[in-house]
């Protein structure tokens, strides 16, 4: 995979994919923890065969760049670098695809920039609303979550470089999904966390985002949001779901409905890394509904 490196306006550069014709209709694909472009590698080909995609190393990942402080990994400043972006290459509108992480810029990139954001497909990735909503009304998901606080500590990181990245790789990563992770793609993700800064700058994302994540059996104050009216997703939504995630429990699609009125659901016998083990039921999902 070749990749271009793009500097952006918001003062970071991206390494990026990109392939198809550059006339096609535009579409974005977003990765998230702890990956980089590489999630979809088994379907930039097929989508590239009628789209003109676009797959960035998001800011903090591999060889992007990795700003110093926990606030510039702010859900809005990636945002902002997915704008700039698109801006970059000369794009207006375009379809947004996100994973994981990717996934929940994806979310807030079409809540905030409906203006970009012509459609969206979401894999594994919860509603801002839904997930919080989730973490203080199910306790199995509040469980389930608790990783969420291990990533925010700070000492966290000297542990895993103390323990090895191949450690990490076969408890954060290869644990979740069905097949080993080993040749190429294993050498690739060992030398994408060994980047300087890396691993730190990834855990950020966790450390920067303002979701609360009670410990079990806490009584937390609740956010005042929670309470509130949520603004609707006014795009046409597509959720690939893997219905096996450990992480991420099929609560986060219980009226999910009522805040995307066009919402498409279509469930893989997968789990979390959905595009990393079955790349074909992802590209179905797509095609059959309309990209």
């Amino acid at each position: 995979m070749t990749l271009t490196r793009y500097p952006l306006s918001t003062g970071v550069d991206l390494d990026v994919q990109t392939a198809g014709d550059r006339n096609a209709p535009p579409v974005i694909l977003l990765h998230g923890f702890p990956e980089s472009h590489r999630t979809w590698r088994h379907i930039v080909p097929d989508l590239a065969r009628d789209h003109f995609i676009v797959v960035p190393d998001q800011r903090g990942y591999a060889r992007s760049s990795k700003p110093a402080a926990v606030e510039d990994y702010s859900p809005d400043r990636i945002v902002g670098d997915l704008i700039a972006l698109a801006d970059e290459l000369g794009i207006g509108r375009f379809t947004l695809v996100g994973h994981d992480w990717g996934g929940a810029v994806a979310w807030m990139a079409a809540l905030t920039r409906p203006d970009r954001v012509e459609r969206l497909v979401i894999v594994n990735a919860p509603h801002p609303y839904v997930f919080q909503r989730s973490l203080f009304e199910d306790a199995e998901q509040r469980a389930a979550s608790q990783y969420i606080t291990r990533f925010r500590d700070t000492n966290l990181d000297r542990s895993i470089l103390a323990k090895g990245l191949e450690h990490f790789l076969s408890t954060s990563f290869a644990g979740h999904v069905a097949t080993a992770i080993a040749g190429a793609d294993k050498a690739a993700y060992l030398d994408e966390w060994s980047q300087p800064g890396a691993l730190t700058a990834m855990l950020n994302w966790y450390r920067a985002s303002n979701i609360v994540v009670p410990a079990p059996g806490e009584d937390a104050p609740r956010p005042a949001f929670l309470d509130r009216p949520f603004p609707p997703v006014t795009q046409r939504t597509l959720v690939v779901w893997g219905t096996q995630d450990k992480a991420l429990l099929p609560v986060q699609l219980e009226g999910l409905d009522a805040l995307v009125p066009d919402l498409t659901v279509a469930t893989v016998d997968a789990g979390h890394f959905v595009p990393w083990q079955h790349p074909e039921a992802v590209i179905r999902a797509m095609r059959d509904w309309g990209i």
